[in-house]
């Protein structure tokens, strides 16, 4: 691996020259790290969705992507689709002039249920999304970036990484064995220089957990387990997104950061 550079702080963190494949950046904790990591010098590309006949896309996040550089690029892929995710990065490859040094595995979907009545179809969808399509993409990023010896990966794992959590088996089995899977392509990946870590949301405010936050006896036995006193902001993970994909991270290896306002550690 390579020596952490020997430069002014602030350059550790300076994403320039960087070009970022991002999934699952079109609204909430997403389009926060495409945000904040084009803010740091990096250049985008954001997979997003093809938007049913007679519907708008979103296009909130990809126009404020063409305002910090107008090179940002979108791909289309639906990450429950694994045919067109084998062909997702190629894709990405292309559109980023044949350069891809850092891939955030963002996307994820739920589905909530009882357990004894969770649904085969349920089962099979979140862990295509959550945990397929990630090792997919982290795959082909790593015959990307292992002979070119230079690379981040950055998944999006979770509390239920390490708790079970309730009504949510399949979520829960899937980020659980994200993380594990962070870890062994980190075991392999390290030593040719790419390093592979995650992120570990807590509670955040977005529309994943719109069930949780309009259900007044959760929201407060959530709320008051946490020690920083509020739920997460999409905007907590700029800082962590910029620094694992940035030099100032080049020993950090195989690391499942938590941000959760304390939850873990109480």
């Amino acid at each position: 691996m390579d020596p952490t550079p020997v430069v002014p702080s602030p350059q550790l963190f300076n994403l320039s020259g960087q070009n970022v494949l991002i999934t699952g950046a079109t609204r909430g904790i997403g389009a926060a790290c495409a945000i904040a990591l084009a803010q740091a010098g990096a250049s985008i590309c954001m997979v997003q969705r093809e938007t049913p006949l007679g519907t708008e896309p979103n296009m909130n996040t990809v126009n404020v992507l063409l305002a910090l550089d107008p090179n940002a690029k979108v791909v289309h892929c639906d990450l429950a689709d694994l045919d067109a995710v084998r062909e997702l990065f190629p894709k990405a490859l292309e559109v980023m002039n044949g350069n891809i040094h850092v891939l955030v595995n963002c996307a994820g979907i739920q589905r909530r249920s009882p357990s004894v009545d969770f649904l085969e179809k349920d089962w099979d969808d979140v862990l295509d999304v959550n945990l397929k399509s990630v090792w997919l993409l982290s795959q082909a990023a790593g015959r990307h970036m292992v002979p070119l010896r230079r690379g981040k990966i950055i998944n999006f794992c979770s509390l239920l990484t390490f708790q079970g959590g309730l009504t949510v088996p399949a979520y829960a089995s899937a980020k659980g064995a994200l993380g594990q899977l962070t870890k062994a392509l980190s075991n392999e990946w390290s030593q040719h220089n790419v390093q592979v870590n995650g992120i570990c949301p807590g509670y955040i405010a977005t529309d994943m957990n719109e069930r949780l936050l309009a259900d007044p006896t959760r929201l407060r036995q959530i709320s008051e387990r946490i020690p920083a006193g509020r739920w997460g902001d999409p905007q907590d993970f700029a800082g962590p997104v910029v620094f694992l994909a940035s030099r100032a991270s080049q020993y950090v290896c195989g690391e499942l950061l938590v941000v959760d306002g304390g939850w873990m550690g109480r």
